[in-house]
């Protein structure tokens, strides 16, 4: 059981009622408007309050106030704008204005306890904690580069992240056309642009973002190059400007990049050309962690462990977690996944590696409904595993205290109910 109070329109809050006294919870305030619910809070003292995204109910003040007390706060949107005032704000539990109380209840009942994010004074309002930047590698011959980078980004979401994919493939994107959005106006090359003129800032970032809408795992895209040509658009200095922007603006960043590592200045004799593969060794360079993905098959393996030394020689090992996609029997023969670890062990001496299983039906209905395996396939074993990978490298760990303490009220939830 939680203790609930209501800052809503009257409709809102009549519909959503019924359904919370219903699931057991307690409801200590209704119809509050923000001066009120922020000068009762001590008085009430809610766990969850549940709040218009519009600017008069949703402001800093208000986040400041609950953050303090340790209240969470969740808001319902009825509009985008509405939506990305409460994302300027710091907010990560955004609900639409039409959600059913079945679609609020995980959270209302415990679900991943994260905190918003107030902006920081001492740091000119950026985040004190800036975003993680993930990098998605691999080698040449489609070994799943995109899959992982979209399905990671949408486990981070669904854990309660706020998360920006960015295509920066300079060889062409296909980030786009896997979520179907629409991909005329390259995202990313336009960040790029903005950030090496001075003028990407987090409004912008806004307005250039594609969202990728899913019930509790949704996330921003920035959409890559349309077509091969344009790789000049994405300079290095440019490439690592944007990135650093978008570190203020999300929790983590997920970016696909091209293939190739090698060094274009070799090949010419202008040094001061533009370099193809720039924006690859520009994102290796700012990513906190290298996901380096690899086909399993025998000329997969062996493209990842030459792409693996080479990459290493530009990134730090320890910042690099290697993933062997579509292991299966039919292409290693009896005990695929132990053959290609001991292929990993003994060539490349590593001895963590993570095994993505095969499974193409799970994959062509997400490319069939242009969705995350998330959203389309969500008992697949290949989400199963990416989700796994995703929580235990990329999340923090949530201490047994309050793990225990959520199980608690996620149960006494669901024996109230029944």
């Amino acid at each position: 059981m939680s203790r609930l109070a209501f800052a809503l329109d009257p409709a809102t809050e009549d519909r959503l009622l019924p359904d919370a006294v219903e699931h057991g919870h307690l409801v200590v305030g209704r119809a509050l408007d923000r001066v009120d619910l922020i000068a009762a809070l001590d008085a009430i003292r809610p766990e969850v309050v549940l709040v218009s995204a519009g600017r008069a109910a949703l402001t800093s003040a208000l986040l400041e106030a609950c953050d303090v007390r340790g209240v969470r706060i969740v808001a319902l949107a009825a509009n985008d704008a509405e939506r990305a005032q409460a994302r300027a704000l710091g907010l990560h539990e955004v609900f639409e204005l039409s959600a059913t109380w079945r679609e609020l209840e995980a959270i209302v009942s415990g679900g991943v306890p994260v905190p918003a994010r107030m902006p920081d004074p001492a740091t000119g309002g950026a985040r004190a904690n800036a975003a993680s930047v993930i990098a998605v590698w691999g080698p040449a011959g489609a070994p799943g580069r995109t899959t992982v980078a979209v399905n990671l980004a949408a486990e981070l979401a669904d854990a309660g992240h706020r998360v920006a994919l960015v295509d920066a493939d300079p060889y062409g994107g296909a980030v786009a056309p896997s979520l179907g959005l629409l991909d005329e106006a390259p995202g990313f090359a336009s960040a790029c642009r903005l950030a090496g003129s001075g003028a990407l800032d987090h409004g912008e970032l806004e307005r250039i973002a594609q969202r990728y809408s899913s019930a509790r795992a949704s996330f921003e895209v920035f959409t890559g190059l349309v077509g091969p040509s344009r790789w000049p658009e994405l300079a290095r200095d440019r490439v690592t400007s944007a990135l650093g922007a978008m570190r203020d603006w999300a929790e983590y960043i997920v970016v696909d990049t091209g293939f190739s590592l090698e060094h274009d200045e070799e090949l010419t004799s202008d040094q001061f050309a533009p370099r193809r593969n720039a924006a690859t060794f520009a994102t290796l360079a700012l990513a906190d962690e290298v996901v380096a993905v690899g086909l399993a098959d025998p000329v997969g393996l062996s493209r990842l462990l030459r792409g693996h030394a080479e990459l290493v020689e530009h990134v730090d090992p320890a910042r690099v977690r290697v993933v062997v996609n579509r292991v299966r029997t039919s292409a290693l023969g009896i005990d695929a996944y132990g053959q290609v670890r001991q292929t990993m062990r003994r060539f490349a001496g590593l001895s963590e590696v993570v095994l993505l299983p095969h499974d193409g039906r799970a994959v062509d209905a997400a490319i069939l409904t242009a969705r995350t395996l998330r959203d389309a396939a969500p008992k697949s074993p290949l989400r199963t595993a990416l989700r796994g990978f995703a929580h235990d490298a990329f999340l923090p760990v949530v201490p047994v205290e309050r793990r225990r303490r959520f199980a608690a009220l996620r149960a006494e939830a669901g024996f109230a109910a029944g």
